[in-house]
């Protein structure tokens, strides 16, 4: 297990120090994994998570079609039509992302808004770094708002036999919807804060930019429609998100290349796939998935719980930030399935309700992965959307929003659910 946890922490510290390789980084650690047996052959396809790199590739192809009709200039012009400044578009950008993924995966959200933000940036002339940061950690704070935001909230609530409505209310209490809502206003100032310094005064269009084709949106907005609905239907296959947006894709290709008729209205949808971001993450679905084979996930998960002894607050203390730390580099989909059942049987031991518990590891874990850059997939995605445009990002760069925003969310959200559940 040791080489286990060296071989991790030593990769993670590579990506961190060297942006500009992490996908060689991440592939290169996982080859050593599988080649050292640290990760058996029998477990690669089940370590890997389908269904996100389905999601990915199937929307990175559908929004270059929504690129390619001009809509995400015409959402932009209007936009800038409804804000007075820079600061405030930054701002109006994020919330709207979080809005989306309240309901829609994260990963998909960011590739939804962030053609949007780049659109607003090029009329802007003006960085377009911080503006998707802010898209991504927006959409990752909202995951954790409603059952369907995100796989760590389905997770719970499938595991705690949670509803729907239990995350608006729980127990006649305000649930973890409020409390994320609450994260998210705080969040926001603290956004504004940050680009405090973008005063500049946006001039709307005089003319808004015209749409080509209406098509790419339809399929994009079915896209969105077809994942809430996905997210109700019990025992679905776990590939079921990635399957619709791969197939609306697919539909989108067909439609452009009959719109078109030419090869190049399909290769370059294509060639528009982030083959980069999603190197990364199969490299770090492959780590994570031999360190858990190795006993890592679950040495820490134990440790975690030993350190909080008999004293309830100080046991939801060390899990609502002790998942945060480590959330912040692992993902938390692992994680969150290893600490639930541990969570319960501590409850059991302490005789208390688990609620707070629940609540306090699902805020940690899912917020946590706003940190760095590499900690959740929308931030690796939207890296990898800047680094198309040529615009690479460093670990401060992301960092300096990423840290001070997962404060803000975290802080209340631990006051609260404390006083709430406890």
């Amino acid at each position: 297990m040791i080489y286990a946890l060296i071989l991790f922490a030593l990769t993670y510290v590579l990506m961190l120090m060297f942006s500009k390789y992490r996908p060689i980084i991440a592939l290169g650690s996982a080859a050593v994994f599988i080649a050292t047996g640290m990760l058996p052959l029998n477990q690669i396809f089940d370590a890997i998570d389908f269904n996100v790199l389905f999601m990915i590739a199937g929307t990175m192809g559908l929004v270059q079609l929504f690129i390619d009709s001009h809509m995400p200039a015409r959402l932009a012009d209007i936009v800038m039509e409804h804000v007075h400044s820079v600061q405030m578009a930054a701002v109006a950008l994020a919330l709207f992302a979080g809005v989306i993924s309240a309901f829609v995966d994260n990963v998909a959200t960011v590739l939804m808004v962030a053609p949007v933000g780049l659109a607003i940036c090029r009329k802007l002339k003006t960085n377009p770094v911080p503006f998707i940061i802010g898209i991504a950690v927006s959409s990752n704070l909202q995951g954790a708002a409603t059952l369907v935001g995100d796989t760590t909230a389905i997770m719970l609530g499938s595991y705690a036999k949670m509803s729907f409505m239990d995350f608006f209310f729980y127990n006649g209490r305000p649930g973890m919807f409020f409390v994320v809502e609450a994260g998210a206003v705080f969040a926001a100032l603290i956004l504004a804060w940050i680009f405090r310094k973008e005063k500049e005064r946006i001039e709307p269009a005089s003319v808004r930019t015209e749409v080509t084709d209406y098509m790419p949106s339809i399929l994009l907005t079915g896209t969105v429609v077809l994942l809430i609905i996905a997210s109700f239907i019990p025992e679905k296959p776990d590939i079921t998100n990635g399957v619709i947006c791969m197939i609306l894709m697919i539909v989108g290709l067909i439609y452009n290349l009959i719109k078109n008729r030419s090869l190049e209205s399909v290769t370059g949808p294509l060639w528009a796939i982030d083959f980069e971001t999603i190197g990364i993450l199969v490299g770090l679905f492959l780590i994570i998935g031999g360190i858990n084979n190795m006993g890592v996930i679950d040495a820490a998960a134990a440790q975690l719980a030993r350190l909080g002894g008999g004293n309830v607050f100080v046991l939801y203390t060390i899990l609502v930030w002790g998942s945060v730390v480590i959330s912040a580099f692992i993902d938390n989909i692992p994680y969150t399935a290893t600490m639930l059942p541990v969570v319960t049987g501590l409850a059991s031991t302490l005789g208390i309700s688990p609620t707070v518990l629940y609540f306090g590891l699902l805020s940690g874990a899912t917020l946590g992965g706003n940190c760095t850059p590499i900690g959740a997939s929308a931030n690796i995605t939207g890296i990898g959307i800047l680094r198309r445009e040529g615009y690479e990002v460093s670990t401060g760069d992301f960092t300096k929003i990423g840290i001070p925003f997962t404060l803000a969310a975290v802080i209340p959200a631990y006051i609260y659910l404390w006083i709430a559940f406890a």
